[in-house]
């Protein structure tokens, strides 16, 4: 009888959490679409601002759309160069020992340091290397918040291989390396796609870390030197004016990158689908 009456106890209590969960996410996507689509137009994708842009002027936020694009492409590509090399690292050689503890520890604490650390020490390093705020030293800040992040999704995906087919590939005298790139990153596949682009939405809707170092503009970037503008920066402008015209766009602006980071979650469970048939149960 006990059993049964915790068990109804864990029941309620994991459903109530569910419910909670669904409805925080149905309230978000719906107050920003109800106050974002009135003001969503075409125009306002596919035009840069013009004068008074924040003011109520016309134009679009084009640059900022382009710019975030530009922003979690070049930083999650940059992120996963370092990321995958670190991961088969940490999996094929050092395993479980104390140095990859000690590792997995450093990355846990990185993950959880605010973003605004991250860019005040990417401001740091474009005043070492005497660059200005510009995409280069945007995708170099993301990229530094995206690793910790991408590492250690990629690290707890690599662990889930099972033993059985690295010792099945020593077996037949593949080297660490050989069986690491061939079987290990094989089978784990659709949750390392998943979490390069968990960390592509972490980056391209993160505010605080480009804030000193992207800088903002109202042109299209044609140079990794030029300073870029992104979609939370933009959302961030609009709301900072009195207007509520332009209030409006600001949720607008939020609704685009909210469906932005929605197509990656998609693209994430997709390809996580479609290369799972080739894994190994």
């Amino acid at each position: 009888m006990k059993r049964r009456i915790s068990e109804y106890i864990f029941i309620g209590l994991t459903t109530a959490a569910t419910v909670i969960v669904a409805g925080c996410l149905i309230a978000i996507l719906a107050a920003v679409a109800i106050k974002g689509l009135p003001a969503l137009k075409w125009s306002m994708i596919t035009q840069s601002p013009t004068g008074g842009y924040y003011l109520g002027g016309g134009g679009g936020i084009a640059n900022a759309i382009v710019g975030s694009l530009y922003l979690g492409l070049g930083a999650t590509a940059l992120a996963l160069v370092i990321s995958l090399p670190t991961c088969l690292y940490l999996r094929v050689y050092l395993k479980k020992g104390r140095c990859a503890s000690w590792i997995r520890l450093s990355l846990d604490v990185l993950w959880g340091v605010p973003s605004i650390v991250f860019g005040a020490f990417g401001f740091t390093i474009m005043v070492l290397l005497g660059l200005r705020a510009s995409l280069l030293a945007g995708i170099i800040t993301v990229a530094l918040f995206e690793l910790p992040i991408m590492i250690r999704a990629m690290d707890e995906v690599l662990t889930m291989v099972p033993s059985e087919l690295e010792e099945a590939a020593y077996a037949l005298g593949a080297t660490r390396f050989e069986t690491g790139a061939r079987v290990v990153l094989r089978q784990a596949l659709p949750g390392l796609v998943t979490g390069i682009l968990l960390a592509f939405g972490r980056g391209i809707g993160d505010a605080a870390s480009v804030l000193f170092t992207a800088g903002f503009t109202d042109n299209i970037p044609c140079s990794l030197l030029e300073p870029a503008a992104t979609l939370p920066l933009a959302i961030f402008f609009h709301l900072g004016t009195p207007f509520e015209e332009v209030h409006q766009r600001a949720y607008a602006s939020a609704l685009i990158l909210t469906i932005l980071v929605l197509l990656a979650s998609t693209l994430a469970r997709v390809f996580a689908t479609r290369f799972s048939k080739h894994t190994w149960r």
